[in-house]
């Protein structure tokens, strides 16, 4: 039962209701789709299915393309779900019929739009769609993937030239990443121009080898099947290795990457120089990482630098060549701290550029011109993100932002402008444009209405707490419930996600369902509270990796310790502590109602994890290393081996559609709780993936939990 009544709410505000968690009644408005322009005096950005050019300075507009002007050979308005220009800005690359495949593939159409005649041309006849089309630096030609494959197609003719030919479904993607790298490495695009245009590199995975995961299809008389090379923890990866092809001379030349094949090429970039292509190699237990310079002509190659920890090292996209082509910049957490490194291309350290107890969490670039390096960091609080700027040689550090919380920076490509989205924790977003300096130039959005409409109703303010457990000290948020009494005894919903590397406990404003799911719950009387247990983001390499080789456990014995403190203040009823999360958060709550099974009385896990060995190479190796070599980590971090601990109310939700966590992990769930003899609720929606999203889905998971809470707190 919901504790209050809606004629009970404070001020007489209305109450968040549970149609507020879909309607959008507390969505910001931002700026879409983002393009500086070469000259640094205007951006452009996508509205109403218009791409619009956009002065700096006043703000005045001018639309470069409306597709709703133009329609496909079946008579579609051309949607603009993408875009790019040409070198020379004189064409648009247009991308539209986007298809999803999994969490960052896609297949779509492409046309090329002529600014100055106006003429819409498809890319390609091809009835197929493409993958990752990109004008070529020079802009008369352009290269894509269709089934696992690379092409070129020369703009003026139209004419197509086949790069690879062995591409082959589940046994050879050319210029495209597999499953578990686009997962875990974070890209889908596996191919590149070079500087001049005149080579491509790109990646060939031979996955041949791979065990392939099923997954049923329902929705027929006879369900089909989905089949997928999936590997999973201490089995077999593809083969990765690395191609450039002259367009000139029509060849491929391999890159050298070592005799080793049970390896990673977590990353490859083009240097300034047009020949010279840089691969970063990775041990398959990715604690060594070697940066390495390739001859695009013949494939030799060298090591310049080796980087190496005795837990993990992170991936990221913090490699950037100076134009001088002797110097590179990059990130490297070896202080304890995630901080800037200037090298020579010899692999020799110039200088550490930034310092101190704080982590650099993103890596915009440097201005070679004024010798300036910006960057994003949680100096300020890892609950906050705020852009700095610093001299390469380390002097000169300036703090470029201003308001307390969080700043997402879009910055040009000259360095003199940058777009801020600013929010915290009860402010929505502001989006301006600011000079290099941290001056302001306008205002984009101020979001003013929805601030309005936030005092207009019962939104409730985030408190934040330290939370001193297990000998050392958390970040934690609270929400109370309208009308707060601290003579009430309140139940509380504590919610986690606590994967490393990962925060919840963030200085920025929360509009998305989750938090206004947590809204409405506190509109109903409930606290929720959130804690960022070990292991968790922006507080050094210690905090973070000493997690390694025992996932779950150290999170855990926080996040029961956490709820054993909120137990003790005297408007909590202990009683009715409950755990929810989705995905590593499934997994902790799963540990929770387990392991603290006299503490949390209810559970909600949403695509759980239940055994690591379930799980893919990539994210679960870098952690765990793998169960031939771990096998203790796995066993006791798994919390289908835990399931007779349990005492109170566990809900378990999954999609059979999930790729990502498949939906094993709950089958293996239910069955290791049906053999201990284990009462359980559980909810399972058909060939969803693993947001759980499409038709009623996300409104009937939602509206089944809210009962659970309702119910068992």
């Amino acid at each position: 039962m919901a504790i209050f009544s809606v004629a009970t709410f404070a001020q007489d505000k209305k109450p968040i209701e549970f149609e507020h968690i879909f309607d959008g009644t507390f969505s910001p408005n931002g700026v879409q789709n983002v393009r500086w322009m070469n000259d640094g005096e205007f951006y452009t950005a996508t509205q109403d299915n218009q791409i619009i050019r956009f002065n700096i300075v006043n703000g005045n507009e001018r639309v470069l393309f409306n597709g709703n002007d133009f329609t496909d050979a079946e008579g579609n308005v051309i949607e603009v779900q993408g875009y790019q220009f040409s070198s020379d800005e004189s064409k648009l690359l247009i991308k539209t019929d986007v298809e999803q495949l999994w969490r960052r593939s896609t297949k779509e159409n492409y046309y090329v739009y002529d600014i100055a005649s106006k003429e819409l041309t498809k890319l390609t006849q091809s009835e197929e769609k493409q993958q990752y089309a990109e004008l070529s630096p020079e802009g008369e030609r352009a290269a894509f993937v269709r089934n696992n494959n690379l092409f070129w197609v020369d703009l003026a003719t139209g004419e197509e030239t086949q790069i690879t030919e062995d591409g082959e479904f589940n046994k050879i993607i050319n210029g495209a990443a597999d499953w578990v790298y686009e997962e875990e490495f974070g890209f889908a695009k596996a191919w590149f121009w070079s500087p001049e245009g005149n080579r491509i590199a790109f990646y060939r995975f031979d996955e041949e080898l791979v065990k392939q995961f099923f997954m049923t299809d329902w929705g027929s008389l006879y369900p089909g099947q989905v089949q997928f090379k999936y590997p999973k923890a201490g089995e077999q990866n593809s083969i990765v290795s690395i191609h450039v092809y002259h367009l000139n001379s029509e060849e491929t030349v391999t890159m050298d990457v070592g005799e080793e094949d049970d390896q990673y090429i977590p990353r490859i970039n083009w240097t300034r120089d047009n020949n010279v292509l840089s691969i970063r190699r990775m041990n398959r237990l990715q604690n060594k990482m070697d940066i390495m310079l390739a001859n695009a002509t013949n494939g030799n190659s060298n090591t310049i630098l080796t980087k190496e920890s005795d837990t993990w090292l992170d991936v990221n996209d913090d490699l950037y060549f100076l134009n001088n082509g002797e110097q590179f910049i990059t990130t490297s957490d070896e202080s304890g701290y995630n901080h800037v490194y200037l090298y020579d291309m010899e692999g020799q350290q110039l200088e550490q550029v930034t310092s101190g107890d704080w982590d650099v969490t993103e890596l915009i670039g440097h201005n070679e011109r004024t010798y300036e390096l910006f960057y994003v960091s949680s100096e300020a609080s890892p609950m906050e993100r705020q852009l700095y700027s610093i001299r390469i040689d380390g002097k000169k550090k300036q703090k470029l932002t201003t308001g307390a919380g969080w700043h997402n920076i879009n910055m040009s490509g000259d360095f003199k402008y940058y777009i801020d989205s600013w929010s915290d924790y009860n402010k929505p977003s502001e989006v301006s444009l600011f000079r290099d300096n941290g001056r302001k130039v306008r205002t984009i959005e101020d979001n003013a209405e929805l601030s309005q409409t936030l005092q207009e109703y019962s939104y409730i303010e985030k408190e934040f707490m330290q939370m001193d457990v297990n000998g050392v000290s958390l970040n934690a948020y609270m929400l109370k419930p309208v009308d707060f009494d601290p003579n009430q005894n309140y139940p509380v919903l504590m919610y986690v996600y606590g994967g490393p590397g990962s925060q919840t406990v963030t200085k920025a404003f929360g509009s998305g369902q989750r938090p206004m799911w947590h809204q409405y719950l506190a509109n109903q009387g409930y606290i929720v509270v959130s804690v960022d247990n070990r292991g968790t983001g922006a507080r050094g390499s210690e905090f973070k990796k000493q997690v390694y080789k025992k996932l779950g456990q150290l999170e855990t014995a926080d996040q029961i310790a956490a709820a054993k403190e909120v137990a003790k203040l005297p408007y909590v009823d202990p009683e009715r502590i409950g755990i929810w999360g989705w995905s590593y958060g499934g997994y902790m709550s799963s540990l929770g109602i387990t392991e603290g099974a006299d503490v949390f009385s209810a559970a909600i896990a949403v695509a759980p994890v239940t055994s690591w060995r379930y799980y893919d190479t990539i994210y679960t190796e870098r952690f765990m290393q793998t169960p031939q070599l771990n096998p203790e980590g796995y066993d006791e971090g798994a919390p289908l081996n835990k399931v007779d601990q349990i005492k109170g109310n566990y809900l378990l939700i999954h999609g059979t559609g999930d790729d990502n966590v498949h939906f094993q992990n709950s089958v293996e769930m239910i069955d290791a709780l049906i053999e201990a003899d284990v009462q359980f609720e559980s909810m399972i929606y058909p060939n969803k993936a693993h947001s759980i999203n499409g038709g009623n889905a996300r409104k009937h998971l939602y509206q089944m939990m809210s009962d659970f809470i309702f119910e068992n707190l």
